[in-house]
């Protein structure tokens, strides 16, 4: 059953678009207008191939529900998951969906490299990045009394979508288990071989964890509620435009801010990446290692791209 799509992100993709048509930018603010309008295009497209996967594959399901593009902010953190997954037996699954166009290589100590025709660069570990997510949720699990029968959350499960396309290179499995990162389009072999490897041990804590399909579907009206979707028309401190004069539009008038107003402080606490609110722990990092982040707040997430 699906409870949520994704929300609609046309309008940041018609904002990047008409500034990066604007006389007034240089070229760093190009440069991240570029980067930027290509990570929201490529996610968006990867978010919706597996959504589609997903969709047919649970559409008439009696057992499970789905959501997708979800957002909690939990006592500071935030959890930006592509789908979630919630079944009557009280597992959850957490689907990461990453679009890269290159060969992916695992190596044995887990660590991810992308390799395209003439670059090879490491990239963050989306199942490390899934785990992170898992531990904001847990909180607001408990806060909203999601748990099943026996008062234990639910079981997570976490799976990497990538790519149909997408070549893979990974250990042997006895060294470092990559079978929940699969192709996007192999989720439902994926899961039917999940659910029949699965012990008796396991079988028997799911069914007295069974919830009746109402149960779950309740729960996960209550996560949508607590859903926090990021103001699309936000941009970093150093995209901000001028302000306009009498009669003219603000598009033409944008130009990189050279100083913040006065009642605004110098350094304010959102990730120049994704522009998500951020600790002043996290900020505070960021300026502390200014030839790192080139004087920049990121979040933990993106801090890792550095």
């Amino acid at each position: 059953m699906l409870l949520k799509s994704a929300d609609d992100k046309s309008k940041r993709v018609v904002l990047l678009e008409e500034l990066q048509r604007s006389k007034l930018i240089d070229q760093r603010q190009k440069k991240w207008l570029r980067d930027e309008l290509m990570r929201l295009k490529n996610g968006i497209r990867g978010e919706q191939e597996s959504a589609h996967y997903l969709d047919n594959y649970f559409k008439d399901g009696e057992y499970s529900v789905v959501l997708h593009d979800l957002r909690f902010v939990v006592d500071g953190d935030v959890a930006q998951i592509d789908h979630l997954v919630l079944t009557r037996g009280s597992r959850l699954y957490l689907l990461e969906t990453k679009n890269y166009a290159c060969n992916l290589v695992i190596n044995e100590q887990g660590e991810f490299t992308a390799e395209y025709e003439r670059e090879r660069f490491g990239i963050p570990s989306p199942i490390e990045q899934s785990r992170r997510h898992e531990r904001v949720l847990c909180k607001l699990l408990e806060r909203l009394d999601i748990v099943g029968r026996t008062q234990k959350l639910p079981d997570f499960h976490h799976v990497v979508l990538l790519h149909p396309k997408v070549t893979i290179e990974r250990p042997p499995a006895k060294v470092f288990d990559t079978s929940n990162v699969i192709k996007a389009d192999q989720f439902p072999t994926w899961h039917k071989q999940f659910v029949e490897s699965r012990g008796i041990g396991t079988v028997l804590m799911s069914g007295l964890n069974m919830r009746a399909l109402d149960t779950i579907k309740e729960w996960g009206e209550k996560l949508m509620r607590q859903h926090r979707p990021v103001d699309m028309l936000t941009l970093p401190d150093f995209m901000r435009p001028k302000e306009p004069s009498s009669g003219a539009s603000t598009a033409s008038h944008f130009a990189p801010s050279t100083t913040p107003p006065q009642d605004e402080p110098q350094r304010r606490l959102i990730c120049a990446k994704c522009a998500v609110k951020i600790s002043f722990a996290e900020g505070k990092f960021c300026w502390n290692n200014a030839s790192r982040f080139g004087g920049v707040a990121y979040c933990r997430e993106h801090q890792a791209l550095f």
